[in-house]
């Protein structure tokens, strides 16, 4: 068992919840480089502290809570905003212009909102998941959800009424 110092069992465990370190920290960072290199720094940071971890079940909730403290913690040491050219190449040679639509919009929501938009839905998380991350009732993350997407409702439907002028 990883708590009990089973290095195999740590890896194995990491090994099965890289995608899902990889799509926060993308999602957070907005860079390849540095979310690869969140992924080191959050595994090393997990098994220094794996001892820690009181519900073995959390496991992967634990882990994406380390990784949003990190992110959120680069952010703010830097104080910027970081772009990867290279996604908005992409996405001009698919022309999908919708995601970009998205992503401005969200980012004029506050962290908390954007934050909990990326993990319910461009990750997947299930609210359950997502309140155990947050240590909070479901209820609250439901009605952050809520006002999350009517803000991101609002806002797009702004941005539409403009272009119509």
């Amino acid at each position: 068992m990883a708590i009990n110092g089973d290095d195999e069992a740590f890896l194995a465990i990491i090994h099965a919840h890289k995608v899902d370190l990889y799509k926060t920290a993308l999602s957070y960072l907005r860079n390849q480089d540095e979310a690869i290199e969140a992924i080191q720094e959050v595994t090393y940071r997990a098994y220094r502290s794996i001892h820690d971890l009181r519900e073995p079940t959390y496991f992967k909730t634990w882990l994406i809570r380390i990784m949003i403290n990190y992110c959120n913690d680069l952010l703010k040491k830097n104080n910027r905003l970081i772009f990867d050219e290279r996604i908005l190449l992409q996405l001009g040679k698919t022309e999908d212009y919708n995601y970009i639509e998205i992503e401005d919009a969200m980012s004029m929501l506050d962290d908390d909102q954007r934050q909990l938009l990326h993990l319910k839905y461009f990750q997947d998380i299930k609210i359950k998941e997502i309140a155990a991350i947050w240590n909070c009732p479901e209820g609250t993350v439901k009605t952050r959800l809520y006002k999350a997407l009517g803000s991101l409702r609002y806002i797009l439907e702004e941005k539409g009424e403009k272009k119509n002028v």
